[in-house]
């Protein structure tokens, strides 16, 4: 099993949990703990000092550097950046060097504020990162974003066996059930594995049914939920980590190596 770390987001602050990391030094510190419990891959969002979403090129490549100087783990950075990003801005991290590359699909109307990605900016997305030689990752939000990344390597515009990222429990986006979930899972072309992640206090039941349907990867983190249970905020991003690891033992599963991670992304060995 595959375990994302998503530590920071563009959405939580430290009102909603004082843990949630804003310094390149706190993410990185976040994200090394994650992965000694388990954690593989880590999904790259930055923040200014204020806690504000950034699309420093600087502040992505610390994060890499400071992940790599300290694991194994793989860093795969959004695409997708804060509210009120341009797109531009939102392609910062794809020059930062990273692992992969996170594209969207699709626009969604996230919560109250529309979330547009057109597809000549996923083929932009798309460009970049083939130019770098790295791997893309599908971050798919509802069903027609599945279809539209389908559609994309059947035509060849996106490498066979792309991993997708299915994203319930977001306003605007698909609903946090079970039924959801195959839905989406569904259309996920054959040889493209996929992680599960949800956001709040769906997250644990969403895992469990990601695991009950033999997810390749599932994720979890402070950008899609603060607390460790209802009415406990967690202490570290390693504690959702512990968490979902004690998920993956109850169905016979373990958390993927850098290797497994690696090869989840079609990386060459490192």
């Amino acid at each position: 099993m595959v375990v994302t770390v998503a530590p920071t987001g563009s959405e939580p602050t430290k009102k909603d949990n004082p843990n949630v990391p804003y310094t390149v030094e706190e993410i990185v510190a976040e994200a090394v703990r994650a992965g000694s419990a388990g954690a593989g891959v880590v999904h790259v969002h930055v923040r200014d000092v204020d806690g504000r979403p950034s699309a420093e090129r600087g502040l992505f490549e610390g994060v890499i550097a400071g992940v790599h100087g300290a694991s194994e783990m793989l860093c795969c950075v959004s695409t997708g950046g804060g509210s009120g990003m341009t797109f531009e801005e939102r392609l910062a991290g794809a020059y930062a060097d990273p692992d992969a590359v996170g594209v969207e699909t699709g626009s969604l109307n996230f919560g109250a504020v529309p979330f547009v990605t057109s597809g000549a900016e996923t083929a932009r997305v798309i460009e970049v990162a083939r130019g770098f030689g790295k791997p893309l990752e599908v971050e798919a939000f509802e069903l027609g974003h599945v279809v539209a990344a389908a559609e994309l390597i059947a035509r060849g515009e996106l490498p066979t066996s792309t991993p997708f990222n299915l994203v319930f429990g977001v306003v605007g986006g698909a609903p946090p059930t079970t039924a959801a979930l195959s839905a989406m899972a569904a259309h996920v072309p054959a040889g493209s594995p996929f992680t599960v992640t949800a956001v709040g206090r769906h997250q644990t039941r969403m895992l469990m049914a990601a695991l009950s349907l033999g997810a390749p990867g599932i994720r979890v983190g402070f950008e899609d939920d603060v607390d460790l249970r209802r009415g406990v905020l967690a202490g570290s991003n390693a504690e959702r980590v512990e968490q979902a690891v004690v998920l993956c033992e109850l169905v016979g599963r373990r958390p993927a190596g850098p290797q497994e991670c690696r090869a989840y992304f079609g990386v060459a060995a490192g």
